[in-house]
């Protein structure tokens, strides 16, 4: 029978319930009768609301996003979904076999890859065992033994059972994960370990899929196979990712736990174009309807100004007029500034603050001027093919290659942040170059975000990098909110010091702007929104990365493929 599990209410503060990395789960799959429904789950953590009255429903056939900026209860909310997590509040409810794969798997002593690979198998097995013991008690006439016979074919047939050793050793393959049964799992490296849990979830064909950040550690080969087995799952997935090319292969519907309007998430159809679309759609009613209150709060602030003003001023009549009349207009101008005081007092801005939106300012001052000429320049052990390469305002170009074939040194150099080994370099005098390497620079951790951007700011004017009528606030760039521009720089997470390091980067006005795999660390909306102005400032733009969905945005742009 499936499995069916509730998961009740709970008013207490959450808690992990982590189950054993290795417990075998013999439970039967529900194949078209699989779901994982949530109602109304509610967390706390440390007095912070981290996820606030979310609903799903997720069914055979269901591939489902959910994706939000850092610290929007993403990963929170699979561990709740898994049971691993009692929420403050909501309940839910399990039909058929689940499983999770999370971005880390801790080993503890003595666990060994065959105790994964033995564990994924553990239903299958169970199964064809069950199967061949009402196979013989069948042949041998055992009373009753053709309904057992029945219900273990059955079975067998859920699991897809005879198939499941070689589904598991394909995916090991072609996830490039450890086969050795008798390895140590804490021997092994993140990312390995990462990949062979990967491959027992997918190998054990369960119902439904919890996946977070699954691309992570992966390559080409191993992107390639998770996005087709993806698509050709049966059983339902909840996939959280900042993956742009996975979300866009695989996924039907999208989960987003951003702020809204109303502060519930939003979830929509269509795949990932559907859920840009959807919510353009949202954040320009957002805007609108925030703006439209914004435009009536000022309207009955100025009537209500003007009504004072006429109670002070305007209310009294020409000279000559007699008492009687000056004592009977006077109630009419008081009550209509009452009126309006009350009217004003009336008024809720009830749609909050819309949330933040990348502005560029204008980049490149010097049209058709050659920015950077590189003439075969190598650099020992790191770029060892000579490489040539020229800049004029306004051009692009994408540079790809495999790991270790010197993308990122090849970027430093043309930024004038490393000497070639062999080869020149020119750049104009003058000429303004902004490089966003993969780590962020140290800057004073004690320092708020928005002084450490001030005094860079600073430096650039006082050092004549910059004019003082080109200098734009943190602010102004819609990088950073409120928050995080208060929050000091050691606080900040990691994404947010690289939406630091691409204002300060920004602000420096630069004609040619280099950035070396842009989309980590970022959100979805803001990657969309990075590559949408890149594609049309002013500036030359050189980027270096392995994103697929970005390699595709951009696929209009020359190319440089570098080789090992």
């Amino acid at each position: 029978m499936p499995q069916h599990r509730s998961l009740p209410q709970h008013h207490q503060s959450p808690q992990h319930h982590p189950s054993p990395q290795v417990d075998p789960d013999t439970s039967t799959p529900a194949r078209a009768a699989a779901q994982l429904t949530a109602t109304g789950l509610t967390v706390t953590r440390g007095g912070r609301i981290v996820l606030h009255q979310v609903d799903l429903a997720v069914a055979a056939g269901t591939r489902l996003a959910v994706v939000g900026e850092n610290g929007r209860g993403k990963t929170t909310l699979l561990h709740a979904l898994a049971g691993r997590l009692s929420p403050d509040a909501g309940t839910v409810h399990l039909v058929g076999t689940l499983g999770i794969a999370e971005q880390e798997l801790h080993a503890a002593p003595g666990v060994t890859v065959g105790h994964l690979l033995d564990a994924a198998l553990a239903g299958p097995h169970a199964a064809l065992a069950d199967f061949e013991k009402a196979a013989s008690a069948l042949a041998d006439g055992v009373p009753g033994a053709d309904a057992a016979y029945a219900g273990a074919l059955e079975r067998c047939e859920a699991f897809d059972a005879w198939d499941a050793d070689r589904r598991l050793q394909i995916a090991l393959a072609e996830l490039s994960a450890c086969q050795d049964r008798h390895r140590a799992l804490d021997a092994l490296s993140v990312g390995q370990r990462y990949r062979i849990r990967l491959a027992c979830l997918l190998g054990a064909d369960l119902d439904l899929l919890l996946l977070d950040e699954p691309t992570n550690h992966l390559d080409a080969a191993g992107l390639d196979f998770l996005t087709r087995r993806l698509r050709s799952h049966r059983g339902g997935i909840v996939v959280v990712s900042h993956d742009r090319a996975l979300l866009a292969d695989v996924t039907t519907d999208t989960l987003d736990l951003d702020p809204s309007r109303d502060g519930r998430p939003r979830r929509y159809g269509g795949g990932y174009a559907g859920w840009r679309d959807g919510r353009a759609r949202e954040r320009a009613r957002w805007e609108q309807e925030y703006a439209e209150q914004q435009d009536e709060q000022r309207r009955l602030q100025e009537a209500l100004q003007q009504a004072q003003a006429r109670l002070s001023t305007g209310w009294r009549p020409d000279k000559g007029t007699n008492k009687h009349q000056r004592q009977t207009r006077t109630p009419g101008v008081v009550q209509a500034v009452n009126r309006q005081r009350a009217a004003l007092a009336a008024h809720e801005i009830t749609v909050p603050e819309p949330p933040l939106e990348l502005r560029v300012p204008p980049l490149g001052r010097r049209a058709g001027a050659q920015l950077v000429h590189a003439h075969d320049v190598t650099v020992t052990d790191r770029l060892t093919t000579p490489v040539s390469v020229t800049l004029d305002q306004g051009d692009r170009l994408l540079v790809t290659g495999p790991n270790g074939a010197g993308k990122s040194t090849l970027l430093a150099v043309l930024a004038g942040a490393l000497a070639p080994t062999s080869g020149a370099v020119r750049r104009p005098p003058g000429t303004r170059v902004g490089l966003v390497a993969q780590e962020s620079p140290r800057l004073p951790s004690a320092e708020s975000a928005a002084r450490a951007y001030d005094d860079h700011v600073a430096r650039l004017v006082a050092h004549g990098q910059l004019a003082q009528a080109e200098a734009v606030s943190l602010a102004g760039l819609g990088l950073l909110d409120r928050q995080s521009r208060s929050t000091s720089v050691g606080r900040l997470s990691t994404g947010q010091l690289r939406r630091l390091e691409l204002a300060m980067r920004l602000a420096e006005r630069p004609d040619l702007l280099i950035l070396d795999e842009p989309t980590n660390h970022l959100s979805i909306t803001l990657v969309d929104e990075l590559v949408a102005a890149l594609d049309v400032t002013g500036a030359a733009v050189v980027i270096a990365s392995h994103d697929r969905q970005l390699l595709r945005d951009l696929r209009h742009w020359p190319r440089l493929e570098l080789c090992r």
